[in-house]
């Protein structure tokens, strides 16, 4: 048989036109992101104090605002990946972030500039409060939006561009390059996201804001001039749509056909099906949604080729498949919020200023790089499971990964319950000791205290990420076709947004009702008259519940696997045996 047309592009991007594309673009592409993922995770660790200082809000409402932030950067994701897959191709996706992080970041390097768009401070007096006006909210909250988007096209877009200029499927090394290619991306964005919580917030720290915000400018500005110097060795593949388009059709179809009996035997030749496919017929599994696919009048849903006359009236057997895998994934996939909503203490950053940071007598570490630990624990962790404990574990459970992915996420939920715990205590231990040194007024006062203590929290939190995170995308991975394997890293992106906003939603909360009558918030400014603890005790019996629900949707999720299937599409088991690992790692 012919090739089809995607097929037929690739051929003639990678023979007759052999300019274009290549192992010469990626470093491209790489230097693009790893500047992106340094100015803009550079920003996040002190903003919350850049805001509280100079735009005179409290920590709680900050903490409010930077939660819908991260929200807004990660929802968008979802967003920009749609529109790059539908409209405009990942090429013009890439340029129009990166053009939009580097436009918001000088608007918010000119903040920092130009005191007339910033509020005046406010004086000792309580009464003599300087709120930020109409106007000079518009302006930090502008470069903020524009920033998320950026977030938005670039990250969900950059390594599929990557992708793009490497899939040749005349070469028989293809797949050995693209997980070359993979690993390096990877291996450039934690290493770019490590150097941005410590060089970037060191030179905030010891620089200030003007400098400590023009940096990440100048690598935005490095980003798009390396970006567009590229773009004439680029493969920029059209826009073939996106997957999202395909889940809806599935439910718009499947609704319309509602009067159908999905309990009648049909034939598979009553099933709408892709060309080549191996899915004759559709699962029982949510068998309402197998409506979509069900052919009624040959003459009047089918074209003269035999593609569908309305794909929102007719769908394939793969689109029916695919949305049921996406509905299995969902309650799984929920239980992993709590545990990122449990990683960001809104006043964290408070506690570690209070409290000795010195590695000797010169050097003392940033407050805002303590989430290194977390990037760093997590990567030893993932190493050490893989290199050393795989083995050993294989031997007596018989599984390929050591233990199942189930017992891998609850154990991550598990050490999440430990380590919010464990913060609780030790915010207590650092609380009670401010009070008792005669700081309760001065939330400013360095404690005889350790930053030490806040470690093996930290460090439970990463391996708590890597057991739970990694388990979930390769339990995602497990169901979806290896050609949806992006779909995995789209809901994680979704994760975040929504744990970002359940967090808002939390601190926003507590806030409101335990400053009512005139009383201290827990999450007050001045942590030593708050009570952060209280608030970490919260979030550990939230995490608790959260947990006990995981072993429900186990029991659920454990019956859907009756059958020993682990996907609903049959023929990609053998393909995801022999990736599975390399995905989840």
């Amino acid at each position: 048989m012919g090739n089809s047309p995607e097929e037929e592009e690739f051929l003639l991007n990678h023979s007759q036109n052999s300019t274009k594309g290549g192992v010469k673009t990626i470093p491209f592409i790489i230097v693009n992101e790893s500047c992106e993922k340094l100015a803009s995770f550079g920003l996040q660790p002190n903003m919350i104090l850049y805001i509280t200082k100079f735009y005179n809000m409290d920590a709680a409402r900050a903490s409010v605002l930077l939660n819908l932030w991260s929200a807004l950067s990660n929802g968008l994701s979802i967003f920009g990946a749609f529109i790059s897959d539908s409209y405009i191709g990942r090429f013009r996706a890439v340029a129009i972030g990166t053009i939009s992080s580097l436009i918001g970041m000088i608007v918010l390097w000119l903040t920092a500039i130009f005191p007339q768009i910033r509020p005046l401070p406010c004086g000792q007096d309580q009464l003599d409060y300087n709120a930020a006006t109409a106007a000079q909210l518009a302006v930090i909250l502008c470069s903020f939006g524009l920033i998320s988007i950026g977030a938005g096209f670039v990250r969900p877009c950059s390594i599929a561009l990557g992708a793009d200029q490497l899939e040749n499927k005349e070469n028989p090394d293809n797949e050995r390059v693209m997980d070359t290619y993979f690993n390096w991306f990877y291996a450039s964005v934690g290493i770019s996201i490590s150097a941005a919580i410590t060089v970037i917030v060191y030179i905030q720290d010891h620089f200030g804001w003007q400098v400590g915000f023009g940096v990440p400018v100048l690598l935005m500005v490095l980003s798009v001039s390396v970006y567009l110097i590229g773009s004439p060795l680029y493969i920029k593949a059209k826009p073939k749509g996106s997957l999202f388009t395909g889940l809806f059709q599935v439910a718009a179809a499947a609704f319309r056909k509602r009067h159908i009996n999905v309990q009648l035997n049909y034939s598979d030749d009553c099933y709408y099906k892709a060309p080549e496919s191996k899915l004759l017929k559709p699962s029982i599994d949510f068998r309402c949604l197998n409506r979509a696919c069900i052919i009624e009048d040959p003459h009047m849903e089918l074209k003269p080729d035999g593609k569908a006359s309305d794909p929102w009236s007719l769908c394939f057997v793969e689109q029916v498949e695919i949305m049921k895998c996406f509905l299995t994934v969902l309650p799984m996939w929920s239980t992993c919020i709590m545990l990122l909503v449990s990683f960001s203490q809104p006043l964290s950053i408070y506690q570690l200023l209070t409290v000795d940071r010195h590695i000797t007598r010169q050097f003392e570490i940033p407050a805002g790089s303590f989430g290194v630990i977390i990037i760093l624990s997590m990567t030893i962790w993932i190493a050490f499971y893989d290199r050393a404990l795989v083995p050993l574990l294989s031997r007596y459970t018989g599984l390929p990964t050591g233990i199942s992915t189930f017992s891998r996420m609850g154990i991550g939920l598990f050490l999440g319950i430990v380590a919010t715990g464990l913060s609780a205590i030790t915010e207590t231990i650092r609380r009670n000791k401010a009070i008792n040194a005669g700081f309760e007024d001065d939330p400013n006062a360095v404690l005889n205290m350790s930053s030490m203590w806040f470690v093996p929290q930290l460090a439970l939190y990463g391996v708590a990420e890597a057991l739970n995170v990694v388990g979930q995308i390769e339990f995602i991975y497990s169901l979806f076709p290896k050609t949806m394997s992006s779909f995995a890293a789209s809901l994680y992106t979704f994760g975040l947004a929504l744990a970002s906003l359940i967090n808002s939603l939390l601190v926003s909360m507590v806030d409101s009702i335990t400053s009512a009558g005139g009383k201290t918030s827990w999450l007050a400014t001045n942590i030593n008259r708050g009570h952060l603890d209280y608030y970490c005790w919260l979030m550990t019996f939230l995490c608790v519940i959260n947990f006990l629900y995981f072993l429900a949707i186990c029991r659920f999720t454990d019956q859907h696997h009756h059958d020993g299937r682990s996907s609903l599409f049959p023929e990609v088991e053998e393909e995801h045996s022999e990736n599975r690992r390399f995905h989840g790692a």
